[in-house]
C-alpha cells in the first residue's frame, strides 16, 4: 500500500526561533488531533534541522527532511551540505530536484542522479520532484518532457531502490502562483507517471510508489486532489508556513 505523505517545504523562511515555533505546533496539534493517515515530513532550512530533528518525539509520524544536499560524498565545496552531514543530525528525508535548484542553480539530471545514489546509500528517502513549465504545457510537450526528468534521473535505479523513492510532481506554473492544476490535470500527470514507471520496473512496482502534488496545494483544495487516484499527497510550499493549513491538508485524506 503506498504511503499518504504531506511534506511541507519551508524554503527561505523563518529564522531560528519562528522555526522553533512552528514545528513545535505542527507537531502538538498532528499528536493532539491523532493524525494518523498520513506522513508528515518537515523541511525546514538547514540551520533548523539539528533543532527540530530535538523536538520530533520517537514513535511518531512526524519526520524531519532537508531541501537539498550536495551531489559529491565530501571534500571542498565551500557553502554546501553532505549527505553525510543530514544523516548524521537525524534527517530522513530529502527534497531533490525542486523546480527551484533547477532553474536559479542550473541542476542537471546528472547531478541528481548522484544525489539520489548517495542519499539511498544513507537511507535516506529523497523526494524527486518534477515538472513543467507553463510554455511546455502550452505546447502539448507537458508528459513526455516530466517522464524524460523521471527518465534520466531515476531510470538507472534497481527496482529495489526505486521503491525507496518518492515523487513529487510540481507544475512550475502553479508553484506560488495561487493557480493550481485542476484535479483532472494533475490526476492525468500523475497517472502518465505511474504508467511510465510501469514501463520500466513493472505494474507491482509503479503502484507501490507514492507520488505527490507539489503546485499550490491549500487546505481548500487538498481534499478534491487527494481524492484521485494517483495522488498520494502533497509537497506544500506557502500553506506548509503555517501550522493550522499544514495540518488541515493533512487531514483532507
Amino acid at each position: 500500500m503506498r504511503k499518504k505523505i504531506v511534506a511541507g517545504n519551508w524554503k527561505m523562511n523563518k529564522t531560528f526561533e519562528e522555526g522553533l515555533a512552528l514545528a513545535s505546533e505542527i507537531i502538538n496539534i498532528a499528536k493532539d488531533e491523532h493524525i494518523q493517515k498520513a506522513i508528515l515530513v518537515i523541511n525546514p532550512p538547514f540551520i533548523h534541522l539539528n533543532a527540530l530533528q530535538k523536538l520530533i518525539p520517537q514513535n511518531t509520524n512526524v519526520f524531519l527532511g532537508a531541501q537539498n544536499c550536495y551531489h559529491q560524498k565530501s571534500g571542498a565545496f565551500t557553502g554546501e551540505i553532505s549527505v553525510d552531514m543530514l544523516k548524521s543530525i537525524g534527517v530522513q528525508y530529502t527534497i531533490i530536484g525542486h523546480s527551484e535548484r533547477r532553474e536559479y542553480f542550473n541542476e542537471t539530471s546528472e547531478q541528481l542522479a548522484q544525489k539520489i545514489n548517495l542519499l539511498l546509500e544513507a537511507s535516506i528517502t529523497p523526494i524527486f520532484c518534477c515538472g513543467e513549465s507553463l510554455s511546455i504545457r502550452e505546447s502539448g510537450e507537458h508528459l513526455a518532457y516530466v517522464a524524460q526528468q523521471i527518465t534520466e534521473a531515476l531510470f538507472h535505479l534497481s527496482a529495489e531502490n526505486l521503491q525507496k523513492i518518492v515523487i513529487a510532481y510540481e507544475p512550475i506554473w502553479a508553484i506560488g502562483t495561487g493557480k493550481t492544476a485542476s484535479s483532472a490535470q494533475a490526476q492525468e500527470m500523475h497517472a502518465y507517471l505511474r504508467n511510465h514507471l510501469t514501463s520500466k520496473y513493472g505494474e507491482t512496482i509503479a503502484q507501490s510508489i507514492s507520488i505527490l502534488y507539489g503546485g499550490s496545494c491549500n487546505p481548500q483544495n487538498a481534499k478534491e486532489l487527494f481524492a484521485c487516484a494517483d495522488i498520494d499527497g502533497g509537497l506544500i510550499g506557502g500553506a506548509s508556513l503555517k501550522s493550522r493549513d499544514f495540518i488541515s491538508i493533512a487531514q483532507s485524506f
